[in-house]
């Protein structure tokens, strides 16, 4: 197969992304493998679509850190194919990235992701279920069993209100955003601070108010799901804990999150059972679940990343069973 892995901007790619190791399987399995970006496309006269992409030489490396610096290579060769001969287009870039300082890039994976997929390509997660879920209101239209009481507003009065109904903690964030970029947890008791922390997040957008999940102070599990159901591999489920640093609510690992082994049983499998429906109705081939006890978080299906520790703590290569899927 040929396959081209769609990306934010390739200096902004790290050697431990998903990206780079699904990348890698797809080469070490003898598929061609091309990497893109916002800017590498052309839509001709002929009404035909065009992409620029860094060919990945065809050679199996000894490890994906070989092949990341393969591919980072200046040297590495560029040419200009017609989108229709690929076989499979990964879209792997997280929008909101490009939000703010090229705003222009932010839909162009969904935009010309519906015409390659128009032209035969097997468009991966699906562009038309990725264009609902530019921001986090798409989680809203989960079961509400799974999720924690929520507000969506920028009038901070109606946010102090929540706040006030809740009793306790409460989680503020932006609508848009990824990384726990923007994440604060206010003491509704104490919370002479929270009219700065919504301005501060309402400047840019929407605020999302969320009742705080007790269980989170044990951080959250992420959880693979591939095709609507748990992603295993030789008997062992990708997952992986996450835990907050110390005097630091968020549990994103580039937050200064900790990874750990992570124990999936009877809940979150019910958990995982309850979104599969409309994951598979949206077409989300691969997905990342944040659960927190019988609660999900946040659902990350653009470019969720993690594979390398879930791999890591359970001893298999995931990547394998994704290529395979794909195959």
């Amino acid at each position: 197969m040929k396959i081209a892995f769609f990306v934010n901007d390739m200096a902004r790619e790290e050697e431990h992304y998903a990206t780079t190791i699904l990348a890698n399987e797809a080469l070490r399995r003898g598929h061609a493998v091309f990497y893109a970006t916002p800017s590498d496309f052309s839509f001709t006269p002929d009404d035909r679509l065009h992409l620029r992409v860094r060919v990945a030489p065809k050679k199996k490396f000894p490890t994906y850190m070989a092949f990341f610096k393969a591919i980072q290579d200046r040297r590495i060769e560029v040419k200009t194919i017609d989108v229709g001969e690929l076989d499979v287009l990964m879209l792997r870039n997280d929008p909101s990235a490009d939000a703010v300082d090229r705003p222009w890039a932010e839909g162009i994976g969904i935009i010309f992701g519906r015409i390659a997929a128009e032209q035969g390509v097997l468009v991966l997660n699906d562009p038309d279920g990725l264009s609902h879920a530019t921001n986090k209101l798409y989680f809203q239209s989960f079961p509400v069993e799974l999720r924690a009481p929520t507000l969506i507003s920028k009038d901070a009065d109606a946010i102090k209100r929540f706040a006030s109904e809740q009793g306790d903690r409460i989680v503020l964030k932006p609508l848009r955003g990824s990384g726990g970029q923007g994440v604060f947890v206010v003491d509704s008791g104490k919370g002479s601070n929270l009219n700065q922390m919504i301005e501060a997040i309402s400047r840019d957008g929407y605020v999302i108010a969320q009742a705080y999940v007790p269980a989170a102070k044990d951080g959250d599990i992420r959880f693979f799901l591939l095709n609507g159901t748990p992603l295993m591999h030789k008997g062992r489920y990708a997952a992986f804990r996450r835990t907050s640093a110390k005097d630091d609510v968020r549990s994103n690992i580039h937050a200064g999150g900790s990874p750990s082994k992570a124990e999936i049983g009877d809940v979150e499998l019910e958990v995982a059972e309850k979104v599969r429906p409309k994951l598979m109705r949206d077409g989300m081939f691969l997905v990342g679940l944040d659960i927190v006890g019988d609660k999900i978080l946040e659902i990350n299906v653009f470019s969720p990343g993690g594979l390398r520790n879930s791999s890591k703590f359970e001893g298999v290569r995931f990547s394998t069973a994704i290529i395979e899927a794909i195959e």
